[in-house]
């Protein structure tokens, strides 16, 4: 540490208490205070339960502008104090510059070297916010609207989807497809019914029911704005709701879908004893539907309050990415303690995506039995991801770097500041978009609207309206710098027959990139509809991918994998820019990395099996628990984490066995009783199960299972081959192909011997 210039005269308000040395901690990175002055706008609130070197190491790791200390032989009295204060009250002193606050927090010395600071950089605002959430033990969770909790439809979004069903159902040939696409026009034809009877007469009759529209008020989020009623109809039993956006246009009327399972996931996030999450949402939906969106799905305003509504429902352009950091705009929340619920997550910033939890997409026409036919829906699966996810945050900052920072002196080289915790080291990235043998996940066309979509759609004005109707602003809209390269994001495919006929991004029916959501046009002209063909895609006329893709139905499709992500557990992970996994296919022993612990209050797992002897539990598959968490031990690189290479490495082997003998192969996941392996994974082969695995994560379970289950079909395949082959070895002419090929026992002779006969037969 070196002194970098002068003595800087320390002022609160315009009260003198001294002068203070300053010493840079980094060459080349030389901070002075404007005019030599240091003054102090304001001390910070208390952090209660939480010092401030631990806050600041959570939202500015390491982020030391320089050291300051008295050199005088009698310490000035005035800072002695605010040095005492600050210390033993948990606060720190606030010095504002232009955007940033530097933050003077007071430091144990083991040389008595009081009053001494280390000074902080943090972004303006960051610092109290974020206080707050670590006080009370919360997070930020920011959701997306289309596909992830709701699917939305106008009478045009029905009528185009119900006629390329109909074309394609007339060229279909195979009966099995026709009866899941005459299904699936069923539900659009009954919902379009219902829409229509809503927008021709505000009711609608539902099996033999009457149901009026009710008016709704919609409380204005901010002061000067007239109330709005917009006729509603509810069904409760089936997740629907029909409201009008602009209730003077009865074309604007929309059919909304709400995902199963979302009130359980709402009451949790809500709970009484305690705010677990602040909540967010990020849509590139256009403000207005997106407003009403979350007004059905929070009519209480209990997740968002009506004066944060506008802050925090963020909508993005369309040919923008999503980022944390916009919808965190003005230092209200730090994305490292943040998390995100969509269903596409190269939607999002490459450094936003480590923290996003990818859901399926919500399917309620093509799939609508995927919600229900699981035991765990998938927003309640969501709910525990959540919950584990704060649970090991708030473990890790108490457990960890409370600890170390509690050993921390002003007299310290800052480059040894313990770690911060990070949500993004305890979300498991997985994107949902291919299953296990290729089979292709998505529906043939898209269930909802998209961003672009509706922009189409309801931007129309009728030419009697137009003139008469008020007009709705678009300058709510945060914008985001544009990216055109990513306005089209294709999803990851298999070598495949269907991947060459995937369309660009989500398939849609109109042939649109998949965008979420609505879009008023720049003119901000009411909303209606716009009819027309968007012709990007060249898949737009082609038959959809149920009916194309040649070989069967899409068996691990959403109606088979019910709650937990579906069909994420049938994908080997995504490659880690850290390394390319190998192709070719070897045996490595070793497993994943055994569960940590996590208080109960934030596992939602029964914990009966842990009082247990662990020796003594055993899997369904008949695999020790001991044996799965030892096997993790092995499985630790230098780095703390999983050998990524290894463990795709089983997944696909399997696979290939699986496509090498015709069969299915299904990888199941199911609720685990082990409060320490909390995801539990099971591997079907033609409908038996033949391994299961048991893991911290779902991705470690998921390739565990697939390494247990090879070695369940090792073992089988040498229990069967076993007689033959030792009739081969005592009669070389019973050759059994799959045997010799790979047998080093088996000389050039014989391979010569074995071609020539090949090559006589082929003669």
């Amino acid at each position: 540490m070196s002194r970098l210039g002068n003595k800087c005269v320390v002022y609160h308000g315009e009260l003198r208490l001294g002068e203070l040395d300053v010493y840079q901690v980094s060459s080349g990175n030389e901070f002075r205070f404007p005019n030599d002055e240091i003054r102090i706008h304001r001390i910070s609130p208390a952090g209660e339960r939480c010092p401030p070197l631990a806050i600041i190491q959570t939202i500015a790791s390491f982020a030391v502008r320089c050291k300051l200390e008295s050199s005088a032989p009698v310490k000035p009295q005035e800072l002695k104090h605010l040095h005492a204060v600050c210390f033993h009250e948990m606060k720190t002193a606030v010095v504002l510059l232009g955007d940033e606050e530097i933050h003077l927090v007071a430091m144990p010395s083991t040389e008595k070297k009081f009053p001494c600071f280390w000074c902080f950089s943090v972004p303006l605002g960051l610092y109290d916010s974020c206080l707050r959430m670590l006080n009370t033990r919360c997070l930020s969770i920011v959701f997306d609207l289309d596909e992830t909790l709701i699917v939305a439809n106008t009478m045009k979004s029905f009528e185009d989807r119900i006629d390329a069903l109909k074309s394609w159902i007339s060229r279909e040939m195979d009966p099995v497809r026709i009866n899941g696409m005459s299904a699936e026009l069923k539900r659009y034809t009954d919902d379009r019914t219902l829409l229509k009877q809503y927008i021709d007469n505000d009711y609608a009759f539902d099996n033999g029911v009457l149901f009026k529209a009710q008016p709704e008020e919609v409380r204005p989020t901010s002061d000067g704005l007239e109330k709005v009623y917009r006729p509603v109809i509810r069904l409760p039993e089936k997740n629907t709701v029909l409201t009008r956006i602009n209730p003077e246009i009865r074309d604007t009327s929309v059919l909304v879908k709400l995902r199963p399972a979302w009130e359980e996931l709402r009451s949790y996030l809500t709970a009484k004893t305690r705010k677990r999450f602040e909540v967010y949402v990020c849509t590139m939906a256009e403000r207005d539907y997106a407003l009403e969106m979350w007004r059905l799905l929070d009519p209480e305003a209990h997740l968002i309050s009506l004066k944060e509504l506008r802050d925090r429902i963020v909508c993005v352009k369309s040919d923008a990415k999503k980022s944390l950091l916009n919808v965190f705009n003005g230092g209200i929340c730090h994305p490292k303690m943040a998390m995100v619920i969509d269903d596409r997550i190269k939607v999002w910033e490459d450094k936003d995506q480590p923290r996003v939890h990818v859901v399926p997409a919500y399917l309620p026409y093509y799939a609508p039995q995927a919600e229900t036919a699981h035991p765990v829906p998938v927003l309640c699966v969501a709910r525990n991801v959540a919950c584990n996810v704060r649970g090991i945050f708030f473990r890790e900052f108490d457990e960890n770097l409370m600890s170390s920072i509690s050993s921390v002196n002003y007299e310290d080289d800052v480059d040894n500041l313990p770690p911060s915790p990070d949500v993004s080291n305890y979300v498991s990235i997985e994107d949902p978009g291919v299953s296990s043998n290729g089979n292709i996940n998505a529906p043939p066309i898209m269930e909802g609207m998209c961003g672009g979509e509706v922009e189409r759609r309801l931007n129309q004005a009728a030419a009697a309206d137009s003139s008469t109707l008020p007009t709705t602003s678009n300058a709510g809209q945060k914008p985001e710098t544009p990216k055109p390269q990513v306005a089209t994001i294709p999803n990851n495919t298999s070598t495949s027959t269907a991947a060459a006929l995937l369309p660009s991004h989500k398939p849609s029916l109109l042939g649109a990139p998949r965008r979420d959501g609505f879009t008023f046009s720049d003119g901000g002209r009411p909303l209606m509809m716009r009819p027309g063909v968007d012709l990007r895609n060249p898949n737009f006329n082609q038959p959809p991918l149920l009916a194309r893709i040649p070989m069967q139905p899409p068996s691990s499709s959403m109606h088979s994998q019910g709650g937990w992500l579906i069909d994420d557990e049938n994908r080997p992970p995504l490659p880690r820019p850290s390394g390319v996994y190998s192709n070719q296919f070897s045996a490595p022993v070793g497993s994943f990395p055994h569960a940590s612990h996590l208080r109960s209050e934030e596992v939602g797992v029964d914990d009966d099996m842990k009082r247990q002897n662990p020796s003594r539990q055993t899997t369904e598959g008949g695999i020790s628990q001991n044996h799965l968490v030892s096997n993790g031990r092995e499985h630790h690189t230098d780095g703390g984490k999983s050998n990524g290479g290894q463990s795709h490495l089983f997944v696909s082997a399997l696979q290939e066995i699986g496509r090498r003998c015709g069969s299915k192969v299904e990888f199941r996941t199911v609720m685990s009783s082990n409060k320490e392996l909390q995801f539990s994974v099971e591997v079907l082969f033609t409908g038996e199960k033949i391994g299961i695995g048991m893991a911290k994560t779902k991705k470690d379970a998921h390739q565990q299972a697939a390494e247990n289950a090879l070695r369940s079909l090792a073992e089988k395949y040498v229990a069967h081959v076993s007689p033959q082959s030792r009739e081969t070895e005592k009669d070389p002419k019973n050759e059994n192909g799959f045997l010799w090929e790979s047998s080093e026992a088996v000389s050039n002779e014989r391979l010569e011997e074995v071609a020539t006969k090949e090559n006589m037969s082929e003669s």
